[in-house]
């Protein structure tokens, strides 16, 4: 099991209501953060209560909200069972706080949901516990993540080649998930040692797929398993200078990882350069850049062997568009100004 040495804090969460997980066997830890989204985050953990032919336990992790959001979220679950309601001053991030809530429970799988998602039915759960013990080498499931409407998909998270969008109401092999509705089976997570937290916030699906399935995993996304995306307005997060930053770091610090060398990724650095740029964000984005570059020296790097080569070509690259069509249609294009 990954341990808290994961976690880039000074100051470990604290339960602040509820329980611990419990020391029997059960099925699924459902895991949520927040900070600061109390009615979003209530919708949440009232769809994963209402879970049902699953045994599982409920951790929410709130990292940094103001006393009197705290207060009401007491308030609304302290008669609730099987739930626990941790807190922590600092934001230990997505990775880091993913790690911390995954490291409390032993539930066969470990369900992430976001703030701003509920789960679609109440059977979500149970699928997923399902699929996992039909495929034993299924390592993480991403679940479709739909619009507020709860029919349409969320286009903004769709996470996979547009190729694949064909497939969204089926169940298909990937090579990542998308966070706001996922599952990840508890052997994999310890095997591969959860989350990169130095990642803090963006690409640390990618990343953590990506050494699942260099450990012999294989990762599917399922149409059949949904989430409902609210997407908060304060937090819809707007390309600001720290999301910026984190994109372009995160992604070459990937790619590095995987021994990609910097001539190999010099048409990506142009291609972040310019629509950093064109948004306004050309500050961050080569702040981005460098922090990569500065954090290049003391990574672990290793290359990808001929079977991890195959499953990403068989199932992300041959469904991405051609790099030069995708250059003219998302920079170029862009470029042009209004007749």
């Amino acid at each position: 099991m990954a341990t808290n040495e994961n976690i880039c804090s000074t100051r470990l969460p604290s339960l602040k209501l509820g329980c611990y997980p419990p020391a029997g066997p059960y099925d699924a830890d459902i895991i949520i953060l927040t900070r600061n989204r109390l009615a979003d985050t209530l919708e949440a953990v009232d769809s994963a209560l209402a879970q049902q032919r699953v045994r599982f336990h409920i951790s929410v992790l709130d990292q940094g909200s103001d006393k009197a959001v705290q207060i009401e979220f007491t308030n609304a679950f302290k008669n609730h069972r099987n739930f626990g309601y941790y807190i922590v001053a600092e934001n230990l991030g997505v990775a880091g706080g993913r790690n911390f809530l995954s490291s409390l429970g032993h539930g066969k799988i470990i369900i992430g949901l976001d703030n701003d998602a509920t789960l679609a039915n109440a059977f979500i759960a149970a699928g997923a516990v399902e699929a996992f013990d039909q495929m034993p080498a299924l390592g993480a499931l991403g679940f479709k993540i739909l619009s507020e409407d709860g029919i349409h998909l969320d286009e903004v998270s769709w996470g996979y080649p547009a190729g694949l969008k064909k497939h969204c109401h089926k169940r298909f092999d990937t090579t990542t998930f998308v966070g706001a509705g996922h599952a990840i089976r508890r052997t994999t997570w310890s095997a591969v040692g959860g989350y990169d937290a130095d990642l803090f916030f963006t690409w640390e699906e990618y990343d953590f797929a990506l050494r699942a399935i260099a450990a012999g995993w294989t990762i599917k996304c399922d149409g059949s398993l949904a989430v409902i995306h609210k997407v908060a307005r304060e937090a819809r997060v707007q390309w600001s200078w720290d999301r910026t930053q984190l994109f372009i770091r995160n992604r070459l610090i990937l790619a590095r990882k995987w021994n990609l060398s910097w001539a190999k990724l010099s048409p990506r650095i142009f291609v972040y350069l310019v629509k950093a740029a064109r948004n306004r964000r050309l500050m961050p984005a080569l702040s981005g850049l460098a922090a990569a570059i500065h954090q290049d020296y003391s990574l672990f790097k290793r290359s990808m062997n001929m079977h991890m080569l195959s499953y990403i070509y068989r199932n992300e690259t041959r469904f991405h568009e051609n790099p030069f069509e995708y250059f003219y249609r998302r920079v170029l294009v862009k470029l042009r100004p209004d007749p």
